[in-house]
């Protein structure tokens, strides 16, 4: 084990490396070919409405990617689905379903960097987690040459054993880290909190006239002088600050103006931090990734979640080790949650600490119009990684399931700054 010394990783929860030798450094995407995403998609089946079609895209955030198809088409970005989010820099390659759109509309589809291939049609469209696992080619460039070898042949053994499953920075915002922020002000009730956060909060990583005008707008809460200062392709800020100049002082009309899927990435944000931070707590105890202790849930291949007891412990780790079961997280929602081991109680007294409870987000369904029961995740990692060395540059390939970060494998070889990673 080795603790992470960058103020936004721990800031983040993201506080242990499972490996205790040195990074190998370097740097994350260079080029965006540096960063190559394969999605395997658990594809509906029959003939049907939905086109089936193979969107690869490079340098293009999904949504913005999405909305710009259906523009084209002259449809409703309602109508087209997907199974996951791909990073934005990066060349990435997946399967989008779009209703009622036919071959030859695609075919005149015509965007910069991004292609649409028809592969078939089906009954139904595709959702969030309809996917098999993502395959990834990664590069890392200009990797520190002393004992490289070394250091990466230990890397990869540690990761084929299990490293910390935490969520990366970009769940949090790459340049700007603060959806978490804004999500705990959100699940609060306190909307101009969270619409303070959003709009005003500024890092010292982005455009100086961009953290100018936000820390104007923090200090004097003024929407139209606001809208003034703060660049037009900030689109959410600006539906934002347009609803409270039209509406003022109403903070949850302004965070009701981002799109749905973005104001519950708000709420899931938090529940990342907590993830993180509970999951860093366990390590800073002395208590491993795959060593479980009475109360610690289970999680099972094939879908069983157990809870571990005296009675089952040497069981419990066998299985463990054997692959048939990891370790779990619980992190809670709106549904009753009663605490099982000592990762529940340390959940607890972290909500307690930010003043949050179940009552808290039944209230942020309510806002969002989406359920958060809460949900079970592996605390640790594992990945399988063909590792190759080349001069200085380190290639990794490896696969990962669903809502897993390549950038968590990445960050246990580099060891490196996160903004060397964006």
């Amino acid at each position: 084990m080795k603790r992470s010394d960058y103020p936004l990783e721990q800031a983040l929860g993201m506080c242990w490396y499972a490996s205790s030798t040195e990074g190998v450094g370097g740097r994350l995407r260079t080029t965006a070919e540096d960063f190559v995403v394969e999605e395997v998609p658990d594809l509906p089946g029959g003939e049907g409405p939905f086109l089936l079609c193979t969107l690869t895209k490079r340098n293009w955030e999904l949504q913005r990617a999405v909305k710009e198809i259906a523009s084209s088409l002259g449809i409703s970005h309602k109508r087209i689905g997907w199974a996951g989010t791909k990073d934005k820099h990066a060349v990435t390659t997946q399967t989008i379903s779009l209703y009622g759109v036919t071959p030859e509309e695609i075919a005149s589809v015509s965007l910069g960097d991004l292609s649409l291939t028809v592969i078939g049609s089906a009954n139904g469209g595709l959702s969030l987690g309809s996917l098999i696992e993502n395959r990834f080619t990664v590069v890392i460039r200009d990797c520190i040459a002393e004992d490289l070898d070394q250091r990466v042949q230990e890397v990869t053994q540690v990761c084929s054993q299990g490293i910390p499953n935490y969520y990366g920075v970009q769940r949090f915002g790459v340049i700007r880290p603060i959806t978490h922020i804004a999500g705990e002000y959100l699940i609060q009730g306190d909307y101009a909190g969270a619409v303070g956060a959003y709009v005003g909060k500024s890092s010292p990583d982005e455009d100086p006239v961009v953290a100018a005008a936000r820390d104007e707008y923090l200090e004097t809460r003024d929407p139209q002088l606001a809208l003034h200062h703060l660049p037009v392709h900030l689109r959410y800020e600006r539906a934002m600050l347009h609803h409270l100049t039209n509406h003022p002082d109403d903070y949850l009309g302004a965070l009701q103006a981002l799109p749905p899927k973005l104001l519950s990435m708000l709420v899931s944000a938090f529940q990342s931090y907590l993830f993180n931070m509970v999951l860093s707590a366990r390590l800073e105890a002395e208590l491993t990734l795959m060593d479980p202790i009475p109360g610690d849930r289970l999680h099972f291949t094939n879908g069983r979640i157990d809870i571990a007891t005296e009675a089952n412990l040497a069981t419990a780790t066998m299985h463990i080790r054997r692959g048939r079961c990891r370790i779990g997280l619980f992190v809670p929602g709106a549904e009753p949650f009663t605490p099982q081991g000592r990762m529940d109680q340390m959940m607890e007294d972290l909500l307690k600490e930010h003043q949050i409870d179940r009552v808290s987000f039944k209230q942020a369904e309510t806002v969002v119009k989406t359920r958060f029961s809460g949900a079970s995740r592996p605390i640790a990692l594992t990945a399988t990684v063909d590792a190759v060395v080349e001069e200085n540059d380190l290639t990794l390939r490896f696969p990962l399931p669903p809502g897993h970060y390549a950038t968590t494998v990445c960050r246990e070889y580099m060891k490196s700054d996160p903004l060397m990673m964006i």
